[in-house]
């Protein structure tokens, strides 16, 4: 599986980015999806995850209520809509695919990774 993140740019506090997961190559139904943020100087971190079949979604603690994670199947893409923007948001933000749903939020666990797309939000 390819990934491939974008929709990232510059947006004020407050703003909103929707950011998009385009995979091509093996069935993408076949892998639940999360999307990672790395900001300069720490770790990769967990920011939210969605099932194979988009019935279940996860959340990390500083995404939940401003963030929402969907996707599409029949254009094996997976979306990730961040409303409410604060500058500490600010990160290269990475979408990756694992087999299974209740490990997707753990780095070591994933099997691809997409090339990060970044967000900077300004005060």
């Amino acid at each position: 599986v390819q990934l491939q993140a974008s929709g990232g740019g510059l947006v004020q506090a407050g703003g909103s980015l929707r950011l998009s997961c385009t995979a091509s190559g093996r069935a993408f139904s076949n892998y639940a999806v999360g999307w990672f943020r790395q900001a300069p100087g720490k770790e990769r971190e967990f920011v939210a995850a969605i099932s194979r079949s988009g019935g279940r979604t996860q959340f990390a603690d500083s995404a939940k209520g401003r963030f929402t994670i969907s996707r599409d199947n029949a254009k094996n893409s997976v979306y990730l809509q961040m409303n409410s923007l604060e500058p500490e948001d600010t990160a290269n933000y990475y979408c990756a695919a694992a087999p299974y749903y209740r490990n997707v939020r753990f780095t070591n666990h994933v099997d691809y990774w997409g090339k990060g797309t970044q967000v900077t939000v300004s005060s």
